[in-house]
């Protein structure tokens, strides 16, 4: 008999949250099988069984939240047959209550009566319930997609946009924070996912123990979104991909990063004597999703072309809209490009996606009066801020680097060369 455990299944993962179990006590588990949907701060992940067996006892149910290695169910090995039974552990989200005696469930009876209140149990996930209450919702209405027709969380969508909807045209359930000003304001409660809770607290905690400083410069890219339309008509007629602004200020920044190795690095700690120095340049893509940001990683950036950084960089984005997004194309950033341009936001700041040591925040392009010679002319510019960590970075390495960055946007030959 074991206990399977919340794994860690990502380097900054702290707790996951239960989606969906794919098996119910009672069912043989074979090695290498799906057993759960897990939740991480990072993408949604299939949790396979190490051992086989047969699940005695699920001790998370769906919608549960815990810390890593906090025991979600046990497996009978066929290695011991006397393990005193754990009791559930209560969800973060929603504490359990004690179950009453028409609740319990008995494995080894063979006949069990089922109340209408046990069928409810056993239809739909705590979660679930706790959003049907929430929402006035009729869970006979739902068609269950988990295990043995379960209803998750997932299945309510549908009713949850339509109570939502409803919900704006009416009088709103005000907080109990403060009734009445809530009520005035027309305020509703919305469930943070796991996603967007983790973002919130390590952002949180990188505005607050990170020493920022912002660096900003601007570029002439006159040439640089010549050289794109120069490139672009010639790539197409053969069918390939066309090249972006951004996938070539990818890999201006990703040849900045090598002339300037001490940005691409990592702050260790207060305890200790070194920083970290990153061999290879990974650039993270921040990119908004429905489920929260996500930085996406493009490995070795300095050493792919121009096209094959827009062709992995359009990959990357395309799985983060749709939550199909790996841990692994998500881990081993060594620096973060958050471009806003794309709505007409001029310049921002960023804050730094730890323990990368700085965020490089683009604006748009746009063409703007510039003297040239003894002529004023309408020339593409862009502007970009570079948030760097005040530790292992300082003034002039920002500035050196933003130097090198801007005489690459400037002469964009050098990025295709």
């Amino acid at each position: 008999m074991i206990d399977i455990t919340m794994p860690r299944l990502s380097d900054t993962m702290e707790e996951g949250t239960i989606v969906a179990w794919h098996k119910k006590p009672g069912d043989a588990v074979s090695v290498g099988e799906i057993l759960v949907d897990i939740e991480t701060d990072k993408a949604m992940m299939e949790y396979e069984a190490y051992e086989a067996g047969t699940l005695v006892e699920i001790l998370v149910d769906e919608g549960g939240v815990v810390t890593i290695g906090t025991p979600i169910a046990r497996l009978d090995n066929g290695q011991s047959s006397a393990v005193p039974s754990a009791s559930p552990i209560a969800a973060t989200t929603s504490p359990a209550a004690p179950l009453e005696q028409s609740e319990a469930v008995t494995l080894t009876s063979p006949l069990v009566v089922e109340t209408a209140e046990d069928a409810e149990h056993r239809i739909a996930s705590p979660l679930v319930r706790k959003l049907a209450r929430e929402h006035n919702l009729d869970l006979r209405q739902v068609r269950g997609s988990g295990p043995g027709g379960r209803i998750i969380r997932a299945d309510l969508d549908g009713l949850l946009a339509a109570a939502e909807v409803e919900a704006t045209r009416g009088p709103t359930m005000p907080l109990a924070s403060g009734p009445l000003l809530d009520a005035k304001r027309g305020s509703r409660e919305v469930p943070f996912t796991n996603v967007r809770r983790v973002i919130a607290r390590r952002l949180g905690e990188s505005a607050r123990t990170v020493p920022h400083f912002y660096v900003t410069a601007v570029a002439d890219v006159e040439e640089l979104v010549q050289l794109r339309t120069n490139l672009n008509d010639q790539l197409v007629p053969l069918g390939k991909a066309k090249v972006s602004v951004n996938d070539m200020l990818i890999r201006a920044c990703a040849l900045a990063l090598r002339e300037h190795p001490l940005v691409n690095a990592s702050y260790v700690s207060d305890a200790s004597s070194t920083m970290m120095i990153h061999d290879r340049i990974n650039v993270g893509i921040a990119v908004a999703s429905t489920n929260g940001l996500v930085v996406p990683v493009i490995t070795d950036a300095d050493k792919k072309t121009v096209s094959e950084l827009g062709i992995e960089a359009r990959h990357l984005v395309t799985l983060a809209g749709s939550k199909g997004v790996s841990l692994d194309q998500m881990s081993g950033g060594t620096f973060t490009i958050s471009n806003l341009g794309m709505f007409g936001v001029e310049e921002f700041t960023a804050i730094i996606n730890p323990p990368e040591g700085a965020i490089l925040a683009v604006g748009t392009t746009r063409r703007e009066p510039v003297g040239v010679g003894d002529e004023i002319l309408l020339r593409h510019r862009m502007r970009y801020t570079l948030s760097a960590d005040h530790r292992i970075i300082d003034g002039a390495l920002a500035a050196e680097f933003l130097q090198t960055l801007t005489g690459l946007l400037e002469h964009p030959l050098s990025l295709i060369v």
